[in-house]
């Protein structure tokens, strides 16, 4: 009969044994202390480490008022057909394609307002909208502006959870946030960081074609965001919306450690005039600025390199007319201290033509202050119309125009033509027509203007033909209805 052997008293000789075996193998070195008895043991309090933050309230907030936009896009492809070449003498075939796409949006009020980034919709012909309880909506896009990557869209619908506004200016770097969104389309997704640092700027909005209007002051943070997460919310620990996800850092299009978002003191602006007007109503305080060097600041008597350095004045602009200065260094708007340019941008995007504000700065080193009525780009005090004729082009074609100008209607010999500068969802881009593309005329209409397009497009019923001229000379056709 087996006898076993209870394991703990095996374990008890088998620690003298060892014990004993490894003194006799490796016995200690001379002058070296071995305690072997009344070792202190350690009492750790755990009274001052600070409390887990707790995300669930916020998170439960969060995912009711984000919902997943999707979209769709048709355009036409063209091809050449040897087949019908031999038949009917044209071998260029054009036939419709269709895309998708996916985003996310955060619901900002009650009856149906949803604000989201511009380039998830910025190629749509039509835009559905998931609710977390699953209910699907047709959206509206209600107005977009390219320069800060904002679109506002909006559902016909009411008493829907929304996400209050925070306060941007108020964030702190080390302090914990959820980004909630539609990574590859894995609904109502919830991550955890911390902000990482404010006013970042990275190229990515003006680097979409948005020219030097673009407006980035991100907040940087480490919660994760993926494909899909774009216009979802950034949220503090008390489920207030603070930023509007929009980009990752990555090599790889995927999460690569960093996020950014769009501050929603930006967001809570655009979109307010989006609704009220149309179109962002934005001031321009008409200075050229550069970030202050070091050579700059010791010549004003400046501890470190920080503030706007005005390189130059735009005659009669707001800037000039309140007495600023080539030279000048702007260290404050309205109280707010602005260290860089995207700081800078930040604060004056914040203001439209004819508000007052009141700048800090600096002149051979001394500190001064004065009050700048900001004007628009056309040196105005005055709020565009909601039914100004631009929006209303705008809104139909999904397009931004200028004229062209002398020495493009020189080298491409032609008299009159109005660019296309700025695509998005609408007509135009269904029709298979490309940013650069010159409009000539509109059924055998010449086309200067924005008047003339639209006096052509006025009250017009079925197709419509446009003419016209790429950049590179070659000339082309494009047929849509209204």
């Amino acid at each position: 009969m087996k006898k076993f052997v209870p394991y703990f008293v095996v374990a008890i000789l088998g620690g003298i044994i060892s014990t004993s075996l490894n003194h006799y193998l490796f016995p200690p070195a001379k002058n070296t202390i071995v305690q072997t008895t009344n070792i202190p043991v350690k009492t750790v309090s755990f009274s001052n480490v600070p409390e887990v933050p707790n995300f669930v309230e916020a998170a439960e907030m969060s995912i009711h008022a984000v919902v997943h936009v999707k979209t769709k896009y048709t355009y036409q492809q063209t091809y050449y057909n040897p087949f019908q070449s031999w038949f009917f003498g044209n071998g260029m075939q054009v036939i419709p394609r269709e895309e998708h796409g996916s985003g996310s949006g955060v619901i900002i009020s009650p009856d149906g307002y949803i604000v989201t980034n511009y380039h998830v919709i910025s190629k749509a012909d039509e835009i559905e909208v998931t609710l977390n309880d699953k209910r699907t909506f047709s959206a509206t896009l209600i107005g977009a502006d390219p320069s800060t990557d904002i679109a506002v869209l909006k559902i016909n619908e009411t008493n829907l959870p929304f996400l209050p506004y925070g306060n941007s200016d108020n964030v702190k770097v080390g302090e914990w946030v959820l980004a909630v969104g539609n990574p590859f389309n894995l609904a109502s997704t919830v991550t955890a960081g911390i902000i990482s640092a404010k006013a970042r700027n990275i190229n990515i909005i003006s680097g979409n074609g948005s020219g030097p209007s673009a407006i980035e002051s991100f907040i940087q943070t480490d919660a994760a965001v993926n494909p899909g997460n774009s216009g979802g919310a950034l949220v503090n620990t008390s489920g207030q919306l603070i930023g509007i996800n929009t980009a990752i850092a990555s090599n790889t299009g995927s999460f690569a450690g960093y996020s950014f978002a769009i501050p929603v003191n930006i967001v809570k602006k655009v979109v307010a005039d989006i609704i009220e007007f149309g179109s962002v109503q934005r001031g321009y305080l008409g200075v050229s600025i550069r970030e202050v060097d070091e050579k700059s600041a010791k010549e004003n008597g400046l501890s470190s390199p920080k503030g706007i350095y005005i390189e130059a004045v735009v005659n009669g602009g707001a800037a000039d007319e309140a007495g600023l200065q080539s030279g000048d260094i702007i260290t404050s708007v309205n109280g707010i201290e602005v260290n860089n340019i995207p700081e800078f941008q930040e604060q004056i995007s914040r203001y439209r033509p004819g508000d007052k504000v009141v700048l800090n700065f600096i002149r051979n080193k001394d500190n001064k202050s004065v009050s700048v009525i900001l004007r628009d780009l056309n040196n105005s005090i005055k709020l565009s119309s909601k039914s100004s004729k631009n929006t209303a082009v705008v809104e139909l074609l999904g397009a931004l125009f200028e004229p062209a100008s002398k020495e493009e209607l020189q080298r491409l010999s032609i008299t009159n033509g109005l660019k296309v500068i700025k695509l998005s969802a609408g007509k135009l881009r269904s029709a298979g027509i490309r940013e650069g593309f010159i409009i000539t005329a509109i059924d055998k209409r010449p086309i200067k203007s924005i008047d003339d397009l639209k006096e052509a497009l006025e009250n017009k019923k079925g197709g419509v033909l446009i003419e016209g001229v790429y950049p590179n000379g070659i000339r082309a056709y494009y047929a849509f209805g209204i």
